[in-house]
C-alpha cells in the first residue's frame, strides 16, 4: 500500500507531471514521469475515469495500480513524480497484464525523466 507521502493529491502536481513529464503508453495505461528533488520521496498519482467501467471495476483497477506502484517504489524511493492514466482496456485486464504494461512503460519514462549525469571532461585527454 502507498503511504500518504507517496501519493499525489494536488491537481497542480498532476498537471505539472502530465504536461512537462516524459510519456510512455501501452495497451492498458499511459505513464507520465518527471524528476523531483533527490531528497523528496517519489510520488504516484492515478487517473481512472468512468471509461474504465463501473465503480467496482474502477476501484479494482486503482487498487491493482497502487499495489504495482508500491512494488516499484521499493526500487525508486526518491526523486520521481509519476502519473498513471488507466485506459479503457485496463478494466478487462488482469493483474499480470497491468503489471507488465506498468513496468515496461515505467522503465521507458524513467530513462527519459532522469537527467543524464553531467559529463566530466578529462584534463590532458588526447583527441
Amino acid at each position: 500500500m502507498l503511504s500518504s507521502r507517496n501519493r499525489m493529491r494536488r491537481s497542480t502536481d498532476f498537471s505539472h507531471t502530465v504536461r512537462s513529464g516524459a510519456r510512455s503508453g501501452r495497451r492498458n495505461l499511459v505513464l507520465y514521469a518527471t524528476s523531483r528533488q533527490a531528497d523528496l520521496p517519489s510520488a504516484f498519482g492515478f487517473i481512472v475515469s468512468k471509461a474504465i467501467g463501473n465503480a467496482v471495476t474502477r476501484n479494482l483497477v486503482k487498487r491493482r495500480l497502487r499495489e504495482i506502484a508500491a512494488q516499484i517504489l521499493e526500487e525508486y524511493p526518491r526523486g520521481l513524480s509519476v502519473v498513471v492514466r488507466a485506459l479503457p482496456a485496463a478494466g478487462a485486464a488482469d493483474f499480470n497484464a497491468l503489471a507488465k504494461d506498468f513496468r515496461k512503460a515505467f522503465s521507458t519514462v524513467v530513462s527519459k525523466a532522469r537527467p543524464a549525469a553531467p559529463r566530466v571532461e578529462q584534463k590532458g585527454s588526447a583527441e
